[in-house]
This record gives structure tokens, sequence and C-alpha cells, in this order.
């Protein structure tokens, strides 16, 4: 039996729901059978994907899908300069970080060098973004002697047992840690006239004297420079200086979390907390830095990390393979050599103002906001109450999957569409995206007033 949280998702398969078809019941049910209760599925109708390209996810059937959600594969799937480079490296030498190797340095170096106005100086490695932000709990505890943490009240953040008690986007079946405290995402479209700053700062400082008033010393601050489980919230640039003086006067340290908003996704620099002007004391990497490749990590200050080197041993013996390595450094020489911090602020400036011209005849429109490569399309029932309309939401996921369009969902009301593609989408694949909501919206409200089938 589904827990009730998947039937909040707007983007699940739900057994029973809808009539997939006999092949596709029976691949459901050898998975089910073979991998446990505990996996899900997308879409209402679930997709049997057998091949990558570009933006392109491709079908059992050849149908092609153009994929504006998976942002693992920041540069598009299969993309030949970090195929090749992998394969390369696969059949030279495949070793841990334990022996010397050029490639983990030379990778070090580079990453450092896109924040030189930072005191970032040092590189650590992991396989997920989900180890990464383990791996900064576990720094900024012994830094600190702290172990509250400040995250926003649908944050994601990891898997593991340490940070899933700080995701709690993960529903109310993963219980939060009684040294977790929740603040309201700094949402601009539901606090029209609100200086964010100074809202976002005192929601921080109020978390911090709960806190202290039970006991406990504040870790840190972590958040997703982008907003991105809570709604994708991008501005106005700048908000999160205050917040981040904040956690600091209270002994803690700021973290940010640049697995979704990293590697020139935001259009106007490398990581999403450069557009804050804000200097973190640790930054979380994830799997886009290897463009699916495992490979994660952190960087940090010299300064937090200087005990925890002289009192623990780090070793992890997938973490910085030489394998890994290159991919990473490939995804690193791609990004600059095509310009796509550059190319990710145009095409989505054309992705952006098209979808904002949809809302002249969408009023279920709310609100659209990003940056570069990324948008949120906030859907509502009524412009005046912004009361998030789920429902809707759901229907226009489902219908641009039926058009072949890959995108999902995110927010506390499951209602802003999530447009996450490669950094290598194309203008007239932007151009194809806002076609297909257009399409999608038109026929979601004709769904609600019984003119066309909902898509069950």
């Amino acid at each position: 039996m589904k827990s009730t949280t998947d039937l909040n998702m707007v983007n699940a398969y739900i057994p029973g729901r809808a009539d997939v078809g006999a092949s596709t019941t029976a691949m459901i049910q050898r998975r089910d059978a073979l991998l446990g209760p505990a996996y899900r599925l997308m879409y209402e109708h679930p997709l049997h994907i057998v091949r990558g390209e570009g933006a392109w996810l491709i079908d059992a059937d050849g149908r092609r899908f153009l994929d504006v959600y998976n942002n693992v594969t920041s540069l598009g799937h299969c993309h030949p300069a970090v195929s090749e480079e992998i394969c390369r490296q696969v059949q030279t030498l495949a070793t841990n970080t334990r022996y010397l190797h050029d490639t983990i340095l030379e990778l070090a170096e580079r990453l450092l060098a896109t924040v030189p106005e930072t005191s970032l100086a040092h590189l650590m490695l992991t396989c997920t973004g989900s180890e990464a932000n383990d791996l900064a709990y576990r720094i900024a505890k012994m830094r600190t002697g702290g172990s509250g943490i400040i995250v926003t009240e649908t944050a994601y953040h990891g898997i593991t047992d340490a940070v899933s008690q700080f995701s709690p986007s993960l529903g109310t079946s993963v219980d939060l840690g009684p040294h977790v405290r929740l603040i309201p995402a700094p949402c601009h479209y539901h606090a029209e006239g609100v200086d964010l700053n100074e809202r976002f700062t005192q929601d921080v400082e109020a978390a911090i004297a709960d806190l202290q008033r039970h006991g406990i010393k504040p870790a840190m601050l972590i958040v997703d420079s982008l907003f991105t489980s809570d709604g994708i919230l991008p501005g106005p640039a700048g908000f999160l200086k205050g917040a981040v003086e904040a956690i600091k006067r209270a002994g803690g340290l700021f973290i940010a979390d640049e697995v979704q908003p990293g590697f020139g996704r935001t259009g106007e620099h490398m990581w999403g907390f450069q557009r804050h002007g804000v200097i973190p004391d640790i930054v979380t990497l994830g799997k886009p830095m290897g463009n699916g490749q495992p490979i994660a990590g952190l960087l940090a200050t010299a300064d937090v990390l200087k005990e925890f080197g002289q009192r623990s041993r780090y070793f992890n013996t997938f973490a910085g393979n030489t394998v890994s390595c290159a991919a990473a450094l490939a995804v690193l020489q791609t990004i600059e050599r095509e310009g796509l911090i550059d190319h990710a602020r145009k095409v989505g400036k054309v992705l952006l103002d098209g979808i904002i011209e949809l809302q002249a005849r969408h009023p279920a429109i709310g609100d659209v906001r990003g940056a570069g490569l990324f948008v949120g399309v906030e859907l509502v029932a009524d412009r005046l109450t912004r009361t998030p309309d789920r429902w809707l939401t759901s229907q226009v996921v489902n219908r641009m999957r039926q058009q072949g369009i890959l995108l999902s969902a995110c927010a506390k009301g499951h209602n802003v569409l999530k447009i996450r593609p490669p950094l290598i989408l194309s203008e007239e694949q932007a151009a194809m995206v806002i076609r297909a909501l257009d399409q999608a919206l038109t026929e979601a409200a004709a769904a609600r007033t019984g003119q066309l089938n909902p898509v069950v």
C-alpha cells in the first residue's frame, strides 16, 4: 500500500489509478517483486527509458521526450566530452584517494578557482549530495560544538539518516530531528510588500533563540540557494545576507547547498550563493558535477576543516576515484569551453519571458520566477487568494508528459512547476516547452469544466 505522502505527489504513479497497458503492468510487477515496496515511479503512466541524447530521453518504442527536469545530467544525457573521458580513464586507471594522482588535484584547483572572492580553500569528495551534506554536518558539529540545524520548511538535503532528519520535504513519515528547526521559505509572491532580507533574518534569529532556549547550540544554517524544493525562490538577490550574519553571530556555520543551483545553472555565476553576496563556510556539491557519474563533495574554509582534519580520518573508497574525477573535470572544461553559464542566461530568459507571456491567457498562472535555466511556475486556484491548485498542477505535469515534455512540481502546496533542463537546452527546445505548457494549461482548464476528460 502506498503512503499518503504519495497521494499528495503530483507526478507519482499510483497503482490501479490508470490503465498503463499489459506490458507496462508486467514490468512494474516484476520491478516491485525484485526491488521491494520502497521505490516510486514518476507520472500516471510511467516511462520505460532506454536511451538518452542531449536534452532528450528515448523510450522503448523510440518516442523522444524532452527532459527539462533532471539536472543530474547537467550537460545533457551522454555528453560526448564526458562519456569519452570516462571511457579513456576507466581503460587507464580506476583507483582511490590513498594514492597520488594528478586528476583529483587539477579538479580541486579548478573548483576552488571558481570562488576566488571567498576563503574556501579545500575540496573533499563524496559520491552523492546526501553524503556531502552528511559530511558537512559532521564538520559543523565538530567546529561549533553544537548540533542545532536550521532549514526551510520544505527543504530537501538528502537521504542519509542524519540528513533525512533535516529534509522536511521527505514528508511526515520521516521524522525531523529534535535538534532541527524549520523556518518559512522566503517567497516574495506570498509576502508582497515585505522586506525579505529582514523577514528571513528575523525567522533565522527566532529559530536560533528557540534552539538555545531548549539547550541546543546552533551548528548550522543550511539552504539550497535557489530554495528549489520550497518552490524555486530566486530573489530578490541579496536577501540571504542578514540570515548568514545571524547564524555566524550565534557561533554556527552557513552551508550553501549547491547540488541543484550550482554549476552555472543561474546563468550569472558558477554558484547560486554568489548572487547573494555571501560567503559560505562550506559549499556542498552533488552529482551534476560529474554529469551523472557518482561524484559529489564539498568546498570548505581552512579554518572550518582544521580541527576536523586533526581529529578525524576521512576516507571514502569510491569518492574521488580517478574515473569520477575525470568526469567532473570534463564537466568543468565543457562549461567553460562552450560558454554554458552565458548560454543558461540567454536561453533561460527566452524560457522565462515566454512563460510570463502565457499569464495573460491563463489565470491559473499566479507567478513565474527563475534564474537562468531554473524556472518555477506557481499555479493557483485564485489569483487574489493565491490558493495552491494541486489538482491542476497534476493535470499539467501529466499532460505535458503526454506531449513529450518531462517536468515535475515542488513547494509546500505541490503547485509549482519545476523546470530544470540541462545547460545545453536550445532556444528551439525552450519554445517547445512554452507551447506545450500553453496547450497543457488549456486542456487542464477544459477538463475542470468537463469539456475534456481529466488525465488518469
